[in-house]
């Protein structure tokens, strides 16, 4: 509880004390035995009344100053006011108090909301050690230039992205991903901001700016997160900008009319007035609506997932497709040997040792992997020269014998025999001295979890699965149907992807969403087209953040059937509130207009309905279970 809400509180129970006293003084006969005339009764009132309304009043007020005429405040000043104006003091005091008890618990919860998601702006660093003339200077994060070096004590926050240049150490990146396992790093892998030091110092050089970094860049998206308001928020404004004038023109007319047309008593038309103005106010809609929905964050920050604003949430609510990137998505994107195939008279060893030497020199990723997979020494003496054969691949001599590495048009164009190979993957034949000796495998590895996480999906309700990628399809068609996709389209260029979901787009029914998964880097046209653009994967990654609506912290497709079952907790949490607090004041309203409502009820229909519906959207903030 800040000091704001003590106050409150402080105020709140001392009002309590009073109106306790003045109550029990006029009840107990004291003030009809002293001959008190009414409106002393209505002064001992006042001094309760002023102590915990005294925001409100000056609220109002200022507003009114301001031209900003028509809000709770008001509704609340010309209800309180127009009741003592007719003597029904401890009603009047009565209803200020338990406002200002619903305001208590609506700051209260708004608050436990800010604290899920502002314990996120916690990553941010304090200060950076940098190395300058052979010194350590401790200095802001932001004064320190892009390739200087920095060093990260252990239990400190890494205070800008960069790559490792000493030491060994386990990342807490629990406060970005959610995830309470630690990263290893060793020199030569990149490390972002925000996360924390294990127990080993560790020399970086920075790769970015301050401003750059990925904490940075999540803190801001944080901050600005409320500002992107869901169709349900935007028409809660909308009605709440015309609801008012309205209820307040209604309940003046309501005082009035009876008695000037008909001649009835005035008084017990004020009072209905009052109790009008008190139930209508829209305090329950105007902070449960986008408490909800904050909510919805916060459960969504807890899980590793940053939203970029309550609009997307609602959206994600409404996703039926899904359409996933291969590379970088589904799979690693990285190649890999996953398959040695020799021929007879030549073992695995023998086929990956030649494979491996020729390919020595080759930076090419199909090279680099069949060298990691090697893992040995090349014997340099045992090579001769290699070269290229454009788009067929490598020729060249090894052991004193021609070494040719390639697709089957290089063993074609030397009349090599060679078996036929139907798996998936990228297939290197080698032959050695005229013969062919075998052919290796080498295929992107799909992520682990991967077809459970689709599998997830369809649970939560996703009705279609698709796959986009510029493989081709044999190794596409493998790929979907190891992992479950429904639909995959193979051999697409960037430009193509973007057309394959504009026509998702242009079949969407009955208000049907669809969402695009993808790595963030080569996909931001497609994430920004889609309904709901989720970037995997992306930690660091500039380019996710900008272009997707959702961003998953760490590399856990499972996470996204997460954020679907949190964002249809949320909106059916905010439709509950909805549909509670318009039915309550609608019969409340219609109840007080017949005189069947006193103020007690009133006071029910507006601070108890308020209240119930902040604590119903507070349950948005407990991330639903996942069925794993």
């Amino acid at each position: 509880m800040n000091r704001k809400q003590q106050t409150l509180l402080k105020r709140i129970l001392l009002a309590v004390a009073g109106y306790a006293a003045v109550l029990i003084f006029d009840k107990s006969g004291a003030a009809e035995s002293l001959q008190m005339p009414g409106w002393m009764l209505g002064v001992l009132f006042l001094f309760p009344y002023l102590l915990v309304g005294r925001e409100v009043i000056l609220k109002a007020l200022k507003n009114i100053r301001n031209g900003q005429v028509f809000d709770e405040n008001f509704l609340m000043l010309i209800a309180t006011v127009a009741a003592f104006g007719i003597g029904e003091y401890s009603e009047a005091c009565a209803v200020m108090i338990f406002y200002q008890v619903g305001e208590l618990f609506e700051s209260l919860a708004v608050g436990k909301s800010r604290a899920s998601i502002t314990a996120m702006m916690s990553i941010a660093p304090e200060s950076a050690n940098v190395e300058r003339d052979g010194k350590i200077e401790e200095v802001d994060p932001d004064e320190v230039e892009v390739g200087e070096v920095i060093l990260i004590r252990p239990g400190e926050k890494v205070p800008l992205d960069g790559i490792v240049l000493e030491g060994r150490s386990f990342l807490d990146t629990a406060a970005l991903t959610g995830e309470p396992v630690p990263r290893e790093v060793r020199p030569g892998d990149a490390v972002i901001s925000g996360c924390v030091n294990g127990e080993t110092a560790l020399r970086v050089k920075t790769s970015k700016a301050y401003e750059d970094s990925t904490v940075a860049r999540i803190l801001q998206l944080v901050e600005s997160a409320s500002e992107k308001k869901t169709r349900m928020e935007n028409f809660i404004t909308r009605f709440a900008r015309w609801y008012t004038p309205v209820v307040t023109i209604t309940a003046f007319l309501l005082a009035i009319l009876p008695p000037l047309m008909f001649g009835m008593p005035a008084a017990p038309w004020i009072k209905r007035a009052c109790i009008f103005l008190i139930v209508s106010c829209p305090c329950a809609l105007v902070i449960s609506v986008p408490l909800g929905f904050f909510g919805g964050i916060g459960a969504a920050s807890k899980r590793g997932v940053l939203v970029k604003g309550s609009n997307f949430l609602e959206t994600a609510a409404e996703l039926k497709t899904l359409v996933f990137d291969k590379t970088g998505t589904l799979t690693r994107g990285e190649f890999r040997v996953v398959g040695i195939h020799p021929a007879e008279g030549c073992s695995e060893e023998e086929l990956l040792a030649m494979a491996a030497h020729g390919e020595s020199l080759s930076s090419h990723p199909i090279a680099q992997s069949i060298l990691q997979a090697y893992g040995g020494e090349i014997d340099r003496a045992r090579l001769g020269e290699m070269h290229e054969a454009a788009g067929h691949g490598l020729e060249g001599m090894l052991d004193g014998r021609e070494l040719l590495l390639g697709n089957e048009k290089l063993l074609k164009s030397k009349d090599i025999d060679f078996p036929a190979v139907k798996e998936h993957g990228t297939v290197v034949y080698a032959a050695h001295g005229g013969s062919y000796v075998g052919h290796i495998i080498i295929a992107d590895v799909v992520k682990p979890g991967a077809a459970a996480a689709l599998r997830q999906l369809r649970e939560v309700g996703i009705e279609k699965l698709v796959m986009l990628t510029g493989d081709r399809k044999d190794a596409a068609e493998a790929i979907a149907a190891e992992v479950g996709v429904d639909t995959v389209y193979h051999d697409l260029l960037p430009a193509d992807k973007v057309e394959k979901v504009e026509a998702l787009l242009a079949a969407e029914k009955n208000g049907e969403k669809v969402g695009f998964v993808g790595d963030g880097i080569n996909d931001a046209p497609v994430l920004m087209r889609a309904d709901v653009g989720i970037a995997m994967g992306s930690l660091g990654s500039d380019a996710a953040i900008e272009a997707a609506d959702l961003v998953i912290m760490d590399d856990e497709l499972s996470k996204i059937a997460d954020i679907i079952r949190i964002s249809r907790k949320t909106v059916r949490i905010v439709r509950q509130n909805v549909a509670f607090a318009l039915a309550v004041k609608a019969a409340v309203l219609i109840l007080g207009i017949f005189g069947l409502v006193n103020m007690w009820e009133a006071v029910f229909g507006d601070v108890g309905v308020t209240v119930i519906a902040v604590l119903n959207a507070m349950r948005a903030l407990t991330p639903p279970s996942a069925q794993r």
